[in-house]
């Protein structure tokens, strides 16, 4: 179960409208925790990056090092708080 995006009732994962308001689900298939791991461990090589599909940006990370450290730890506050998205641009808003 994911919170609606709509209306915040809990709906299946894979649900494609919330039944309540009728949102469209667009949740992410990729999940917090890689991210976040990834990210802390291999952030300045652009890995989580990688791991969501934004292969473009985990290059440049990759070439400046994480965008000089700081492009890192933006990128690990929204993946933490829940903000980071795909390359879909869904949010990835599930732990496991």
């Amino acid at each position: 179960m994911i919170p609606c995006r709509g209306c915040g009732q809990p709906i299946h994962e894979t649900a494609t409208v919330c039944p309540h308001c009728g949102a469209p689900n667009t949740a992410s298939t990729k999940r917090i925790l890689p991210a976040a791991l990834l990210c802390f461990f291999f952030g300045l090589l652009g890995f989580h990056r990688f791991y969501v599909g934004k292969i473009g940006t985990g290059i440049l990370q990759l070439l400046t090092g994480g965008g000089f450290v700081v492009w890192t730890v933006y990128d690990f506050v929204l993946i933490i708080l829940g903000g980071f998205t795909d390359k879909q641009g869904n949010k990835i808003n599930l732990w496991t």
